[in-house]
C-alpha cells in the first residue's frame, strides 16, 4: 500500500506540473519581439505557415524553450540531490565548483576565439571538460581514507571554485576585445539556434536525472544520518560518489550551454519540498518540472522586459533572491 500511494502521488504531481510546464512553454512561444498567435501555431503544425514564422518557431523559439526547460530541470534535480546528500539546505549545484570550472573553460575558449572548434561547439565543449575536471579535483581533495566527509567536500568545493574564479578574473583582465563576450556568457543566457545543443543537453540531463532518481530511496534514508542509513543497508560512500557524479554531469551540461544561471538549483528544490514534501521519490521529479517551468518563464521575461534582451541570469537572480529570503523567513517563523 505505501508503494501504491507513492505511485499515485508521483503520477498526480507530475501530471499537474507537466500542465504548468506546457502553459509556461505556450506563453514563451507566443511572446517575443515577433508575437506568435494560435493561428500561426496551427498553420505551422499543418505546414501552411509563412516561411519566416516557421523559421522563428523551429530554429529559434522552440529550441530555446526546450533548452531552458532542460537547464532548469537539470539544475533543480542536481540541487535537490546535493541538498539531500550534504544534508545542507544551502547546498546547490554550484557549491562544488563545477560552475567555476565551466566558466574558466568557456572564458579561455572565448578569448582564444575557439568557438568554431568542435563543429561550432568549442565554447560549450571547453566549459564541459573543465567543469568535469573541476569535479574530479574537488573529489580527490575531499577524499580521505576512501571516504568523503561532507565538511571536507563542501570546503574543497568552495576553495577550488574560488581559485577557478580567480583565474577567470585574470582572463577577463587580459581579454581585451573579448571581454564583453566573456561577461555575457558569465551572466547566463539561453540563446540558441537549431536543435544540436538541445539534443546534447537532453542526453546528459536524461542520464544524470535517471541516475539520481535510481537512488531516491537511499537519499531518503540518508536523511536519518549516515550511521542509521548504513545500518539500514545503504552504502553511504558509494551513494555519495554516485550523487556527485550524476549531479556534476547535470550541472556541467546545463552550465556549458547556458552560462551561470543562479538561484535555480537553490530555490526550486525548496519550493518543491514545500509543495510535495521531502520524499526524494516525488521531490526529484517535482523539482525538475518546477525548475523547468521557472526558467522558461524567466527567459520569457528576459526577452520581453525591455527594448533589449536581458541575460536570463539577471532575471533569475532578481526573482530568486527575494523568493529565497521569503522561504527562509517563513521557515524561521515556523
Amino acid at each position: 500500500m505505501p508503494h501504491v500511494r507513492i505511485v499515485r502521488r508521483l503520477s498526480l504531481t507530475c501530471a499537474v506540473l507537466t500542465v504548468v510546464l506546457i502553459g509556461a512553454a505556450a506563453a514563451a512561444v507566443s511572446l517575443g519581439p515577433y508575437p506568435i498567435t494560435l493561428r500561426h501555431l496551427w498553420a505551422a503544425a499543418l505546414g501552411q505557415a509563412p516561411a519566416h514564422i516557421t523559421a522563428i518557431l523551429v530554429t529559434v523559439r522552440l529550441p530555446r524553450i526546450a533548452l531552458g526547460a532542460l537547464v532548469g530541470c537539470g539544475l533543480s534535480v542536481a540541487g535537490s540531490a546535493f541538498q539531500g546528500m550534504l544534508m545542507n539546505p544551502l547546498a546547490d549545484p554550484y557549491l562544488i565548483g563545477v560552475s567555476s570550472g565551466a566558466a574558466l573553460g568557456a572564458s579561455v575558449a572565448i578569448v582564444l576565439d575557439a568557438s568554431g572548434v568542435a563543429g561550432g561547439f568549442g565554447v560549450p565543449a571547453a566549459a564541459f571538460v573543465t567543469a568535469l575536471l573541476t569535479m574530479v579535483i574537488v573529489y580527490r581533495l575531499a577524499q580521505a581514507r576512501g571516504k568523503i566527509p561532507v565538511e571536507s567536500f563542501i570546503l574543497a568545493g568552495v576553495v577550488v571554485g574560488s581559485f577557478m574564479w580567480a583565474l577567470v578574473m585574470v582572463i577577463m583582465a587580459l581579454a581585451g576585445r573579448g571581454l564583453s563576450e566573456v561577461v555575457f556568457w558569465l551572466m547566463g543566457n539561453l540563446f540558441v539556434e537549431g536543435w544540436g545543443p538541445v539534443m546534447m543537453v537532453l542526453g546528459a540531463t536524461a542520464v544524470g536525472a535517471v541516475g539520481l532518481y535510481a537512488f531516491a530511496r537511499d537519499l531518503n534514508l540518508l536523511a536519518l544520518g549516515e550511521e542509521s542509513a548504513q545500518q539500514l543497508g545503504v552504502d553511504v560512500e558509494r551513494l555519495k560518489r554516485l550523487v556527485i557524479v550524476f549531479g556534476s554531469l547535470l550541472t556541467a551540461a546545463a552550465v556549458s550551454f547556458s552560462g551561470i544561471i543562479g538561484f535555480v538549483g537553490l530555490v526550486m528544490p525548496h519550493t518543491a519540498r514545500r509543495l510535495v514534501g521531502p520524499d526524494h521519490r516525488v521531490l526529484l521529479p517535482a523539482a525538475g518540472l518546477i525548475g523547468a517551468s521557472f526558467l522558461v518563464l524567466a527567459d520569457t521575461v528576459a526577452r520581453v522586459a525591455g527594448p533589449w534582451e536581458l541575460p536570463v541570469g539577471v532575471i533569475t537572480a532578481l526573482l530568486g533572491a527575494p523568493f529565497f529570503l521569503y522561504l527562509l523567513r517563513t521557515r524561521t517563523r515556523g
